[in-house]
């Protein structure tokens, strides 16, 4: 289930689970990491609480309390969406989807880079 949760934060997922607000605990709490002064002495960083499946997210992704407050509702419908529906969730579907396609370009860049050391192989041979 660690897993499915680390699906999360894919864009163009469609068919997520509705939030209630009377689902949501919200705090309003200060950041971390660096920034100094900005990030130390503002209450900007929103943490979300799912009730119903215990899910937690927190969100400092900016220093607009506004911004942060959506992102963190997208984020946790995500993982909502995948703690609910697992590997039937279309955030998961499209986790599987990308993966693939990096091994994907992995393997043909693979393939290129032999296709090259057999060229350079081919032309020392015809200097000799």
């Amino acid at each position: 289930s660690l897993h499915l949760l680390q699906a999360a934060r894919k864009k163009n997922s469609l068919n997520l689970l509705d939030l209630t607000e009377a689902e949501l605990e919200e705090q309003f709490v200060r950041g971390d990491g660096p920034g100094g002064q900005a990030t130390n002495k503002t209450n900007n960083c929103v943490v979300l609480k799912h009730i119903p499946s215990g899910i937690i997210v927190k969100c400092h992704q900016t220093r607009s309390v506004e911004k942060n407050r959506k992102i963190a509702r997208e984020i946790l419908q995500e993982k909502v969406d995948l703690f609910y529906k697992g590997e039937d969730s279309d955030v998961f579907k499209e986790k599987k989807a990308s993966e693939k396609q990096k091994q994907e370009k992995k393997r043909r860049a693979k393939e290129n880079l032999e296709r090259k050391k057999l060229f350079k192989e081919m032309q020392q041979l015809d200097k000799e």
